[in-house]
């Protein structure tokens, strides 16, 4: 994504939900979340912009398949 200031986060969360993610930000805007969610069995994301590029989407999902172990924990 040449041209544009990316940045990002890997976060886990316990608190609201029991898991780990990435956070991409553009610009220092929140823009996409994927969350994988350990007692949910789940994989989500979370659009923070109503319009985000398919360039975006795209790069963030290679980002969390390389950044985040794909086994849920128990």
């Amino acid at each position: 994504m040449s041209g544009q200031n990316l940045k990002v986060i890997i976060a886990s969360d316990v608190h609201r939900r029991d898991g780990i993610g990435v956070e991409i930000f553009l610009d220092n805007q929140l823009v996409v979340e994927i969350f994988r969610d350990d007692s949910r069995k789940t994989r989500e994301v979370t659009l923070h912009n109503k319009n985000v590029s398919l360039e975006i989407v795209e790069e963030s999902i290679a980002i969390f398949k390389s950044e985040i172990p794909w086994d849920f924990l128990d």
